[in-house]
């Protein structure tokens, strides 16, 4: 699954919401919608973060947990994984992320779009040129 990081400039600001948010070796984001393909989700899947039009990171998804509130927790692992930045469009709630498309940590960018400055690498993706 994919999510905009919003009010997240850089990776660093995300760790450090991670981190504030983080309790007991769990984290959570509220969803209002429920995935239909919550079960293959917990077997391996993982919640891979957008900052600045870039997949910068992905959480490892433990578990959806129900609310009170009639919404959704997605339960992930407290940490942080660093992948290979990797354009991505930004969109509204999460997305589906398919296997076979999402970078994995170690992956090289073989693209050198990660070495481009993020206003520069906005723009570009802004006009569709990436």
């Amino acid at each position: 699954m994919t999510k905009v990081a919003v009010g997240c400039r850089t990776i660093e600001s995300l760790e450090k919401r991670i981190a504030t948010r983080a309790s007991g070796g769990e984290m959570r984001v509220v969803t209002r919608m429920r995935p239909k393909r919550m079960a293959e989700i917990v077997e391996g899947g993982a919640l891979y973060w957008i900052v600045k039009h870039r997949l910068v990171g992905c959480q490892t998804i433990l578990r959806f947990e129900d609310r009170t509130d009639g919404r959704l927790d997605i339960v992930c692992a407290d940490h942080l994984l660093a992948i290979p930045q990797t354009p991505k469009r930004g969109h509204q709630g999460w997305r589906y992320l398919a296997h076979e498309d999402a970078p994995r940590p170690g992956d090289n960018d073989d693209s050198g779009l990660s070495l481009l400055p993020p206003s520069l690498y906005g723009r570009l993706s802004a006009l569709a040129l990436l």
